[in-house]
């Protein structure tokens, strides 16, 4: 089974349904432009609006079957996410979006749905995370910026929603946010180049130094595009760690941490197996953003690797991952 362990998918239903049932989220503002759906969440800016190919099944089954991918894991959209939303309506948000992104995998099964969660609330996020778990959700996609620029994922305000991902074994996606806070990286399309890598790389390792990778080693923590530039700043992470004594051990946590092939360059690939190996490495395409890989078996194909590694990369591990039949 060929199997795309990144990937993005906004139900035409769950639009639908939110724009019939604005009365429920007050705090959410919808902006129509140009036939998409914007949203404004608690007084925040408005997001962009939600594009034509999030929402397209039929095009994105098209797609796969093109490039021989049998299932794919789909996240919602950061942007959508919300987390600024007052609590019991954050929780409603998150419980509406991944209600239709249940019905959507289960009438068409390719899909593999990842659950959000009201993460600006660590008991909150929690509940609907063990809720999701319930109903066959494998994990959940959270966004690096639980609270807004600035804010982090090893809060002990968090601390609920990873004990919480422990004892459930949840795989936790962390997809970099929209916009981290440098306004350097909003000009040459250096928000997508660049800006993505370093807001995971900072939450992630963040993550690594608290001690959250190794302490809820249950939960199945995913950084993507081949671990967010971890690999290559390993070594001064152990340095860091051996002039700052107490914190999470770099090499250990990286250990633990799951990621993709979404890295555009067969060389930088081989690197991170070099580092990482291939037993937590997995095919993905970040479907459908022009960032992404519109050929993700290819990189793999072209980084020369055995076919056992090649046969793990391109499903094997996912299918277990995502206990999937």
């Amino acid at each position: 089974m060929i199997v795309d362990c990144h990937a993005h998918l906004v139900p035409p239903d769950l639009l639908a349904a939110i724009r019939n049932d604005a009365a429920r989220f007050p705090s959410v503002r919808q902006i129509e432009d140009g036939g998409g759906l914007a949203f404004a969440f608690a007084g925040g800016k408005a997001t962009r609006p939600v594009s034509k190919p999030l929402s397209d099944m039929p095009a994105r089954l098209a797609w796969m079957s093109k490039q021989g991918i049998d299932r794919q894991v789909v996240g919602g959209w950061v942007d959508m996410f919300g987390y600024n939303l007052p609590g019991a309506e954050a929780e409603a948000w998150c419980r509406l979006a991944n209600d239709y992104l249940l019905a959507a995998t289960k009438s068409e099964p390719r899909f593999v749905p990842l659950a959000t969660v009201p993460l600006g609330d660590g008991v909150r996020a929690a509940r609907v995370l063990k809720e999701a778990m319930a109903a066959g959700f494998p994990g959940a996609m959270i966004g690096t910026l639980p609270r807004g620029v600035g804010s982090t994922l090893d809060h002990a305000d968090l601390d609920p929603f990873w004990h919480a991902a422990d004892e459930t074994g949840a795989i936790i996606h962390i997809h970099p946010s929209f916009d981290a806070g440098d306004i350097r990286v909003n000009d040459f399309g250096l928000a997508n180049g660049l800006g993505r890598i370093t807001d995971a790389l900072v939450a992630v390792a963040r993550l690594i130094c608290a001690g959250h990778v190794v302490k809820y080693k249950h939960a199945k923590f995913f950084a993507p595009m081949g671990a967010a530039a971890l690999p290559f700043v390993l070594g001064r992470l152990k340095r860091n760690a051996q002039i700052n004594p107490g914190i999470g051990d770099p090499g250990e946590g990286l250990a633990q941490i799951y990621t993709d092939t979404i890295l555009h360059d067969a060389r930088v690939l081989k690197f991170v197996v070099e580092v990482m190996g291939t037993d937590r490495l997995m095919m993905g395409s970040d479907m459908p953003f022009p960032i992404g890989d519109t050929e993700p078996m290819k990189i793999v194909v072209e980084a020369g690797l055995s076919k056992m590694q090649t046969d793990s990369i391109n499903g094997g591990l996912a299918v277990r991952l995502f206990r999937l039949q």
